[in-house]
């Protein structure tokens, strides 16, 4: 018999145990990986009687719940292309992701329904329906009353099971398109980097609409008919109740500094503890060494990006150093190259990561030149990082060739930051950089320019931009000046405010 091409058939192959909880909450409802299956059966005859056919797109802004995973399960099935939207993205942002992609449903929290509807329906959206945190909403009245069991749709390994918008540091969000076998071969590579199996408990607070929190910390968890804890949010008293039930915990850096503040990280709260793994953002080396010694775990740093999934991870048996991202994963090519004429570049130097393998994304949705930019002939991925690899094969990352700020884990595009400061009347013009900061690894700042006689504050840009952008996207700290520097092209030199504003928050 034939190994299956499409994503859920690949992961439900593992399910031998389907009796196991697949996730359970922190008040203790328990969703088993029959549930799973019938769960996600019902949701996909919902949407097929919404009209979602094969190749269809399907937004979904919604809280985490479980059924939000079951609803990425249920698209999947049907054959759709799932398109998750951060929960703080607000309506004019939607309606950039709704226009492009141009999907069939929109699944949005029963309180954002009124608004979103009235915009689907500008738009030309099919339907818009909701999905609440208690089993409720129009989607699940509608999945209730369906069939526990769904033949499913044929899909190929490379059909796109998922577009998840990244940022760029010029032009509109871009729609990465992410394939059935971009997902499973990755879901497969760090279940084995990481001896992953199906003993094994995750403690998953991190949000689902996103790479981190959605493909790697729950397909490796399906993949391996494993469990989870699933937290709403990330909560320091939430992570210590549940921590003696778990064995391993994927995180953002931010998540690791709270819990270095808390006096009840020690090597006794941590004992039952297998592997704690870091991503999203650079995990200060600081962080590393003092959660080693607090603990006696080493976490495990690892590098990704929303247009391939994870690239390179510290590895599970050896050491784990602070700063560095680790060796490529399996299957996985990655080089440093010189930027502009892609020549690789000799061990040690830095350069431009470039990488290949299953992992990496088809392209982006709707943008074919911006596609064949991003890729060299020989078929390696530009990913825009710097780094280098050192005489022992780790992988450095250095810096980004552009200028996109991530703070908290997430993607912060400046120019559309700057779009917005901009247009406040009294700005002359404005530059969006990151500026190290011990929270969020890189806090979003403004350097704003007045126009002559303008009496602004900080406290007025901040609230000019307040409901024009998701929160973290917000500035952490304006900062005024009389002039920017620019180079001999008139260029912002934001090199030179990053060296500025270095210490802003240490």
């Amino acid at each position: 018999m034939s190994q299956p091409t499409d994503l859920f058939n690949r992961l439900a192959q593992h399910w031998t145990d389907r009796a196991k909880p697949f996730l359970t909450t922190l008040d203790g409802r328990i969703v088993t990986y029959q549930d799973v299956d019938e769960g996600s059966a019902r949701l996909a005859h919902a949407l097929a009687e919404a009209g979602v056919a094969p190749g269809d797109r399907v937004a979904v802004q919604t809280e985490k719940s479980p059924e939000a995973v079951l609803l990425f399960l249920a698209c999947l099935r049907v054959g759709a292309v799932y398109l998750p939207l951060n929960t703080a993205y607000t309506l004019s942002e939607i309606e950039y992701f709704l226009s492009d992609a141009e999907p069939t449903v929109v699944v949005v929290s029963p309180a954002k329904e009124a608004a979103t509807a009235e915009l689907c329906a500008r738009l030309g959206v099919k339907h818009c329906l909701t999905l609440g945190t208690n089993s409720d909403g129009s989607l699940m009245a509608r999945a209730d009353s369906k069939p526990s069991t769904f033949a499913g749709v044929p899909r190929a390994a490379d059909d796109i099971a998922a577009i998840l918008y990244t940022s760029g540091t010029t032009g509109r969000s871009k729609g990465a398109m992410l394939t059935h076998e971009n997902l499973a071969s990755n879901a497969q590579a760090l279940a084995e980097y990481w001896r992953y199996t199906s003993d094994d408990v995750l403690i998953h607070a991190l949000p689902i609409f996103h790479v981190h929190g959605l493909f790697t910390a729950t397909n490796i968890t399906l993949w391996c008919n494993a469990s989870m804890l699933f937290l709403a949010k990330f909560d320091a008293d939430d992570i210590f109740t549940v921590m003696p039930r778990a064995t391993t915990m994927m995180g953002v850096p931010t998540f690791y500094v709270r819990l270095i503040q808390d006096p009840r990280l020690n090597h006794e709260a941590t004992k039952h503890m297998r592997l704690f793994v870091s991503g999203s953002a650079p995990l200060l080396a600081e962080t590393h060494r003092t959660f080693t010694a607090r603990t006696g775990h080493a976490i495990l740093e690892r590098y990704g990006m929303t247009e391939t999934g994870m690239n390179t991870s510290n590895p599970y048996d050896g050491d784990r150093v602070p700063g560095a991202v680790g060796f490529p994963l399996p299957g996985i090519s990655l080089r440093v190259t010189e930027p502009e004429t892609g020549h690789e570049l000799p061990q040690g130097e830095i350069g431009m990561i470039e990488v290949k393998g299953p992992n990496v994304f088809k392209g982006y949705w709707r943008m074919p030149e911006k596609t064949a930019a991003e890729f060299r002939p020989d078929g390696y991925f530009i990913t825009g990082d710097l780094g280098r690899i050192d005489d022992n094969g780790y992988v450095h990352i250095v810096g980004r060739g552009k200028d996109l700020v991530i703070s908290g884990g997430y993607n912060v595009y400046p120019k559309e930051i700057e779009s917005e400061i901009d247009a406040i009347p009294g700005v002359l013009e404005s530059a969006v950089i990151g500026v190290p900061h011990p929270d969020f690894g890189e806090g979003v700042t403004a350097v704003v320019v007045l126009e002559n006689g303008a009496g602004l504050a900080e406290a007025d840009i901040v609230g000019a931009l307040k409901g024009r952008l998701a929160t973290f996207k917000m500035p952490k700290r304006v900062m005024f000046v009389d002039a920017f520097p620019r180079n001999t092209m008139g260029k912002v030199q934001k090199n030179i405010l990053r060296d500025t504003y270095g210490k802003l928050y240490s």
